[in-house]
């Protein structure tokens, strides 16, 4: 209810301030009024767009350059990644990954020692079925194979002592 009031009163002294106007003031004050609103229009909403506008087509080329660039960059690390991935660690490089899984495989009791090409793993009072596990996770992924394995089971079920030599697929 107030704001009808309110705009019941707006209204009125809108009508009181138009009414005392001259025909030549209401002419003068329609057109200031029309002259004012394009101007604000321009300098608010049609001037702003259209540098913004400009601005955007004088770096669109420069972006499109980007854009070509940052694409051959995609297509060259895909390239190498699937170069990479087909190429097994070796060396400390090797026994350093084995170590990070075996911990990541909740396994961090194990002894890793490089001996030549190969990387020995020694384990006491371990679970088989996570053993093997692991074994099948770094086969995949690092691409090694077991080229001696000593594995000795214990009175617990599924407990082994073991010592594998693992080395990269490709050294044989």
């Amino acid at each position: 209810m107030k704001t009808s009031a309110l705009s019941g009163a707006w209204a009125d002294t809108w009508n009181e301030f138009w009414e005392a106007r001259s025909a030549r003031e209401k002419v003068l004050l329609t057109w200031g009024s029309a002259v004012l609103a394009v101007a604000i229009g321009y300098s608010v909403l049609w001037q702003p767009a259209a540098d913004g506008r400009a601005k955007l087509r004088e770096s669109l080329p420069a972006m499109q350059r980007e854009l070509s660039q940052m694409t051959a960059q995609a297509d060259e690390a895909r390239t190498l990644a699937g170069a990479a991935a087909s190429v097994a660690p070796g060396g400390q490089a090797l026994k350093d990954a084995l170590t990070a899984s075996l911990a990541d495989h909740g396994m961090p009791g194990a002894q890793v020692q490089l001996i030549g090409t190969a990387v020995q793993v020694q384990m006491k009072n371990a679970s088989f079925p996570v053993w093997t596990g692991w074994l099948d996770d770094v086969r995949k992924q690092f691409k090694v194979q077991v080229v001696e394995a000593h594995i000795t089971a214990l009175k617990a079920d599924g407990q082994v002592d073991l010592t594998a030599s693992l080395q990269p697929a490709n050294a044989r």
